[in-house]
């Protein structure tokens, strides 16, 4: 082929070539945003104040409290928190803490759509039973 004919030719292959990358480029890149979409758990934020008994006192996004021994609960969330963040606190109940001294929290996904709480005084007067009745709020943010 001469020089004129050939460069306009691998221009235009050039050109086709390119193009299939960028639209590759960007499927694979919706392909990549969907599969992180996917795997995020239901934005937003649930949150749970909690009595020291286990009675569930206000929530969004939390369903049902089963409190199974001295300071540890299960709580059941409306939606998977896998991949959300857990906060926990100690609070009192209405002013009716069992006090005094410092008081400690563990929360804990057991799975998609249950957490695990454990409440402590690790000042309690009995250092070998530090898990104690704790009143408790929680926020799970995703």
């Amino acid at each position: 082929m001469k020089n004129s004919v050939r460069l306009p030719m691998m221009l235009a292959a050039s050109a086709i070539i390119a193009s299939g990358v960028f639209a590759v480029s960007s499927a694979t890149a919706e392909t990549n945003s969907a599969a992180l979409s996917a795997n995020r758990a239901a934005p937003g934020i649930l949150w749970a104040k909690v009595s020291s008994n286990g009675t569930l006192l206000a929530a969004s996004g939390i369903r049902n409290v089963n409190k199974f021994g001295g300071g540890r609960y299960n709580l059941t969330t409306d939606s998977d928190i896998s991949r959300c963040a857990l906060t926990g606190t100690i609070n009192t109940s209405g002013g009716n803490d069992p006090g005094p001294g410092s008081a400690s929290i563990l929360v804990g996904a057991v799975n998609g759509r249950t957490l695990f709480v454990r409440t402590a005084t690790p000042s309690a007067q009995n250092p070998m039973s530090v898990d104690d009745d704790r009143p408790f709020s929680l926020v799970i943010s995703c």
